[in-house]
């Protein structure tokens, strides 16, 4: 608690507005995070996505292509609650170059990705997250960030129970 005060003093904010910390301890550098080369590879990534985002009839129609994987980044539990048929699940937190190359060892894989945000009227398999929150846009940086190229992206805000898209449970 002696500590904690102590920083919390230690904070202050000078005329310029910006904060000072100065008698807080220096944090480590740790080479396993990259902040600079996250903010680099998004926006690179953002740039890339530019004309990647196709309709829900594109979707379909890819994704019915041999060679073509569609990804579900959402977690185990809603992807077994609703899910595109044929989809993949590679829940979010457990994309790793290892994991990538198990689910498409061919990086000129093309890839389709959707996400909570995409459906409508089917709030328990997919609960809304904010807009600049949405898993499209982490998993699309993730997928470029590993050198992922082919992916697109559904675009549109798509009513769950009237998709042309075939949505199914795992029991």
């Amino acid at each position: 608690m002696k500590y904690l005060m102590g920083a919390l003093l230690a904070l202050s904010v000078h005329g310029s507005g910006t904060w000072a910390a100065e008698e807080l301890p220096v944090p480590q550098i740790n080479p396993q995070i990259d902040a600079e080369g996250f903010l680099r590879v998004t926006q690179e990534a953002l740039r890339f996505r530019q004309g990647r985002r196709i309709t829900e009839q594109e979707f379909a129609r890819m994704s019915m292509e041999p060679g073509t994987v569609v990804l579900d980044a959402r977690s185990a539990e809603k992807f077994r609650e609703l899910h595109v048929a044929g989809a993949r699940n590679l829940s979010f937190p457990d994309i790793t170059a290892a994991t990538l190359a198990a689910l498409a060892p061919d990086k000129s894989a093309r890839i389709l990705i959707y996400c909570n945000n995409n459906f409508a009227n089917a709030p328990a398999a997919f609960p809304s997250k904010l807009p600049s929150a949405s898993l499209n846009l982490s998993t699309f940086v993730a997928l470029y960030n590993y050198g992922y190229r082919n992916v697109y992206e559904l675009g549109p805000f798509i009513d769950a129970k009237s998709t042309r898209l075939r949505l199914v449970t795992v029991n």
